[in-house]
């Protein structure tokens, strides 16, 4: 198992092609993990069905910087930017984040159940964490995603659907209509069906 904050390489399309792992215990393989304890264990005997895709950036709008990982890990100073006070005390996480220049970082292992989707229902299913691996792109509703996520993206889902039975990957504004917006107008979700298979 890799050490906490462990730092290798960004897992990116640039380069050398290389293919991601995912373990037996659901941790990537060479990615970056910085454990959250913002999870829990999923139902006994639950099937990993579902690949729900979140945009995130902290503050809202601004790209970079620790923030997200600061939220994910409840570390996240709600003095250092008036939108941190409104979120600060929130106990979130996600199994993984890719970052705008697409690196890759693991949260939680894809065995346990993030706190990443809320109230949500696929299908008719409720309790969507329950079955699902949350990713969050680094990124907004206002502007489009960069070509290295898309790259990670579909590294990370051909990695994951090799590990598990995925049925579907959806938005979290699919589980969460009216209450989600994310990942936004400008996920391209015609080349991430092409691209994530």
């Amino acid at each position: 198992m890799k050490r906490k904050d462990e730092s290798l390489s960004p897992v990116t399309g640039s380069g050398p092609a290389h293919s991601l792992v995912i373990t037996e215990d659901g941790l990537a393989e060479g990615v970056r993990y910085v454990p959250s304890p913002n999870h829990d264990e999923r139902p006994c005997g639950t099937q990993i069905e579902l690949l729900v895709i979140h945009g995130i950036s902290l503050p809202p709008g601004e790209f970079g910087g620790p923030a997200v990982i600061e939220l994910f890990t409840n570390r996240l100073d709600p003095a250092a930017h008036p939108y941190f006070a409104t979120v600060a005390g929130q106990r979130v996480s996600a199994h993984f984040l890719i970052r705008r220049d697409g690196e890759l970082i693991q949260f939680v292992p894809c065995s346990g159940r993030a706190w990443h989707a809320g109230a949500s229902d696929w299908r008719g299913r409720g309790r969507c964490n329950d079955f699902s691996i949350g990713i969050e792109l680094e990124g907004s509703d206002d502007a489009p995603y960069e070509e290295t996520q898309y790259e990670a993206l579909a590294e990370l889902c051909r990695a994951l659907r090799g590990r598990y039975p995925i049925a579907d990957i959806v938005g979290h504004s699919d589980i969460a209509p009216g209450r989600k917006t994310d990942p936004g107008p400008y996920f391209d979700w015609a080349r991430c069906r092409e691209i994530c298979v």
